[in-house]
């Protein structure tokens, strides 16, 4: 399997992952749920101005939250986990445990993608939790 892993070209020390093909999602997926860890993505498309908006929150919880992988997946270049995903607006968020979805935020909301992060120690977010509503956010 040939896998090139990609970070965002941004001055500084840049914690989120680019996923640029299926396989690297499946990889890295893989590997944190072999490892425990919690997983925050980011889907959205470089030319959504909504979601590109939201980068630099991402990154910000990425940078306080290490012990999390955070991952940033362009609809465009990896169509498949997103529709699998059944990603249909960007940004969309999820937090996956153990290669569970356990929560899922549709729409640029920092404050809700904060409680998010936050609440990705809480074991009531355990992966017995498949879906919950959707938080969409409209103008």
């Amino acid at each position: 399997m040939d896998v090139e892993i990609q970070r965002p070209r941004e001055v500084g020390s840049c914690r989120v992952v680019k996923v640029d093909k299926e396989a690297a999602w499946e990889l890295f997926t893989t590997q944190a749920a072999n490892e425990g860890r919690t997983v925050a993505a980011h889907f959205g498309a470089s030319w959504c101005v909504t979601s590109l908006s939201m980068n630099y929150k991402f990154e910000e919880l990425a940078q306080t939250h290490p012990d999390m992988l955070f991952l940033f997946v362009d609809v465009d270049d990896v169509p498949g986990v997103s529709s699998k995903l059944g990603v249909k607006a960007m940004p969309t968020f999820f937090l996956i445990k153990g290669k569970e979805v356990v929560k899922k935020i549709v729409g640029a909301n920092p404050d809700e993608l904060h409680k998010m992060v936050d609440a990705s120690d809480d074991d009531s977010l355990g992966s017995a939790v498949t879906t919950l509503p959707d938080i969409v956010i409209e103008k």
